[in-house]
């Protein structure tokens, strides 16, 4: 049995589609809000990263307390890139914060997305160069190469060896965290569409 939609007074026939846009906006307003909130977890991550890369160094006596060996970041390019690449990822999310607030108060703003997927994927980019850099260095920390005889300085660095390997993973949640916010920002895009 069907009902005949009696159209009064005042009333469109839009009805239906007005209340379809309001739930979208509904939905695009909680893609918005779990976009701030991974780019707070993202903030943490690489802020948490670069400074337990920053503060690592540890010193090995030998033999006496004159002759020393140290490790620290600042001795290799790679660790010094990776504090570098977390820090402008970092810098870069927390000014990304108000317009991520913007798209909880509207969330139809389609190009101030779009430049935030952009920017979101170039950071990810350069987050992942950095975090890989360092992984190379850290493996040949823990390893070492035979054929280069390099040798591995985890079994006398070992505090030093655990922080640097901290600080990695701290930088691959990150870089999980960004591609999930560029999920969210394409889910929102083509949800628009």
């Amino acid at each position: 049995m069907m009902k005949d939609a009696v159209i009064e007074h005042g009333e469109s026939s839009m009805a239906p589609l007005v209340a379809a846009s309001v739930a979208a906006g509904g939905v695009g307003r909680a893609v918005s809000i779990a976009d701030v909130f991974l780019r707070f977890l993202a903030i943490v991550a690489t802020i948490g990263s670069a400074v337990s890369m920053g503060t690592t160094n540890e010193t090995l006596p030998f033999f006496t307390q004159f002759i020393q060996f140290e490790a620290k970041y600042s001795d290799l390019p790679s660790f010094t890139f990776f504090v570098a690449a977390n820090a402008v990822v970092c810098t870069y999310l927390v000014l990304s914060i108000p317009l991520s607030i913007v798209h909880i108060v509207r969330p139809r703003a389609h190009y101030s997305r779009l430049i935030l997927v952009f920017f979101d994927a170039a950071m990810l980019a350069l987050l992942t160069a950095g975090a890989s850099a360092a992984a190379a260095i850290v493996y040949l920390a823990h390893k070492g190469n035979v054929r280069a005889n390099w040798f591995a300085i985890c079994q006398q660095f070992d505090s030093f060896c655990e922080r640097i390997s901290g600080s990695l993973i701290g930088s691959f949640a990150a870089m999980v965290l960004l591609i999930a916010l560029i999920f969210l920002s394409a889910l929102a895009l083509a949800r628009r569409h």
